[in-house]
């Protein structure tokens, strides 16, 4: 059962125009106070998680206001799906978006991560297929190939979601809560019954600098659920290459782990690329016990339903915001998850 501590309707309308100014090209926290998308075409290559197959995968820059967007060739047929938490069809093991025509891509957490992470606002992402690859596990690779082509900083200016009162959300045992703060801070605890993962927190604000920090730590599940996932047709293309591997005994993974702390870190790059679907960056702390995309989801859920507690901000100059009414071009746009059962 999921309780909402706050209610009430809460939407982006044409409330009011927003104001045209210069943007000065300074930054936040590490992030330009521009709107940015990547600076040129990304092309990458791998294999989806669930079904084991092939995918290719293309980052095209895209303009202001836009925010990311999910282009799927499923044969001779291209569907549109946008990067919004109303998109979320499905929760189950991963995160699925679906589109209006009933076009749907999965998996799409690690790599909203790495954008939303490094500060990237708009994107065209071409898939072909209905996921999206999973590389490693972890979101280093779209890292590394975002960094090394770098961002291009567009005329408009940055839009926040800005946090301006608490709100908390429950399923069950777990607990998330967000709060307003002069940033994006993220307060990750985890609590598994097993000896190799415990009780971790992982507590930290979000930027460039500190995103590339967590951004290798990789998706994980235990061995256990692995027959079970296979029968269902599930997981097909998991492996040791890609997952970290909790047997009744030991890591299964040769390598071992890459932190000490990697769970808890794996977990805060998902809810970055879980709060990604906000639309913008957020400006607030939000803290989660046993979170998981589930809790995420709900989080933004929760948060826009409240209709006091948030408010669109534009960052004209640290530390200063500049309040401004929602209009019709500011979607709702971005995405989030982790292929790992919920459990993990």
């Amino acid at each position: 059962m999921i309780a909402f501590a706050h209610a009430g309707g809460a939407s982006f309308g044409r409330e009011g125009a927003v104001a045209k100014r210069a943007a000065k090209n300074m930054s936040f926290r590490g992030y330009s106070t521009r709107q940015t998308t990547v600076d040129r075409e990304i092309v990458m290559k791998g294999i989806g998680v669930h079904s084991g197959a092939e995918v290719s995968l293309i980052l095209r820059p895209a303009e202001a206001n836009t925010g990311y967007n999910f282009y799927v060739q499923g044969g001779q047929r291209v569907g549109h799906v946008p990067g919004d938490f109303r998109a979320v069809s499905n929760l189950t093991l991963c995160t699925v978006l679906s589109g209006a025509d009933g076009t749907s891509v999965a998996t799409v957490e690690h790599l909203l991560a790495a954008l939303r992470g490094l500060g990237v606002d708009n994107a065209g992402i071409e898939v072909d297929g209905n996921e999206v690859p999973i590389m490693d596990g972890s979101a280093e690779h779209f890292v590394d190939a975002i960094s090394e082509t770098g961002l291009r900083d567009l005329e408009e200016p940055r839009r926040y979601i800005k946090v301006q009162r608490p709100v908390q959300v429950k399923i069950g045992d777990s607990v998330g809560e967000i709060f307003p703060y002069n940033g994006f801070r993220l307060d990750i605890e985890i609590d598994f019954d097993s000896a190799f993962i415990g009780r971790q927190r992982l507590d930290l604000d979000i930027t460039p600098a500190t995103f590339k920090k967590i951004c290798r730590a990789r998706t994980f599940g235990f061995i256990k659920d692995v027959k079970q996932l296979w029968a269902a047709g599930r997981a097909l293309g998991s492996s040791l290459e890609n997952t970290v591997a909790i047997g009744d005994d030991r890591i299964l993974n040769p390598e071992g782990l890459r932190y000490t702390d990697e769970f808890v870190r794996h977990k805060t790059l998902d809810a970055v690329g879980d709060l990604a679907l906000a639309g913008a960056p957020i400006l607030g702390l939000y803290r989660a016990y046993r979170g998981s995309h589930r809790l995420n989801s709900a989080m933004l859920h929760a948060l826009y339903a409240a209709k006091d507690a948030w408010t669109i901000v534009e960052l004209a100059e640290k530390p200063a915001h500049r309040h401004v009414a929602p209009r019709a071009d500011f979607g709702i746009a971005f995405a989030m998850p982790n292929f790992a059962p919920e459990t993990a």
